[in-house]
């Protein structure tokens, strides 16, 4: 509760570091935030144009000639949230060693800044994805109000590891780089370029341990395939998206007064 208070206590001062992030990071950019949204689409564009040759026929219920680009799309906005948020909670005490050992202020209002940031540019990349795809040819539909649902699901599993990274980050800086290499092999693990149902029996048995795999998907069905998506697994990733967010919050509160000290 205390935790509670002061945020909202400084609820002013993290709107304006909210604000102050998203106009700093493309200052001095004609484009400005547009690059947010321009870098992961152009990614999408190259994996559309190369792999579309020999996925496209394999995506029955997409009712559109573009049908892998949708479905590629769909998955990366998704992926886009979990890969921003964890990467910027794990940095956010290094990032701003300078603001905390200057201003005093709650540490809590950091991982608030952090997740507020993502989420105001995740939403603006839904924004321009869904008009992009309606423009392929799958318009909008009733569907797309889950996805509230799975952006809470990729944000607690995100808030909890990249809270609990933050705290080793802050102690071996070396803890940044290796969550590098373990996001790209996540990427490739969950089904985003290909499809789910090209995989082997053996193979698909293992990956349905993969959390983001069933909130790739809830973002897929939402967006591409204009279903809603309420499997039980659901319940299985709010869970561990809890329990991932009560172990980052426990070491968040035994760091809490050596972070300034050790920046």
């Amino acid at each position: 509760m205390l935790m509670v208070k002061a945020a909202w206590d400084y609820r002013h001062f993290i709107m304006s570091s909210i604000k102050a992030e998203m106009g700093g990071r493309y200052a001095r950019s004609r484009l400005g935030a547009l690059w947010f949204i321009l870098h992961p689409l152009a990614t999408a564009a190259v994996l559309a144009l190369v792999l579309s040759q020999f996925l496209g026929s394999r995506l029955p219920g997409i009712e559109s000639k573009f049908a892998y680009a949708v479905y590629l799309l769909s998955g990366m906005v998704g992926w886009s949230l979990f890969a921003e948020t964890t990467q910027g909670c794990i940095t956010m005490f290094r990032d701003r060693a300078n603001l905390l050992k200057k201003v005093s202020f709650p540490k809590i209002c950091i991982p608030l800044i952090v997740v507020g940031t993502t989420v105001i540019n995740h939403l603006l990349f839904i924004l321009v994805v869904v008009l992009l795809v309606w423009l392929l040819g799958v318009p909008p539909s009733s569907s797309l109000l889950m996805l509230p649902v799975f952006i809470l699901l990729s944000l607690g599993l995100a808030v909890g590891i990249g809270l609990t990274l933050s705290v080793f980050d802050v102690f071996n800086r070396d803890v940044g780089n290796i969550w590098q290499i373990v996001i790209q092999f996540w990427f490739w693990l969950t089904p985003i370029v290909y499809v789910f149902s090209t995989l082997s029996n053996d193979i698909a048995v293992f990956m349905q341990y993969n959390p983001m795999m069933w909130v790739i998907q809830g973002y897929q069905q939402a967006i591409a395939y204009q279903t809603i998506s309420a499997s039980v697994e659901l319940l299985w990733v709010a869970g561990l998206a809890l329990w991932f967010l009560v172990i980052g919050f426990c070491f968040f509160m035994r760091a809490n007064s050596d972070i300034v000290d050790e920046l």
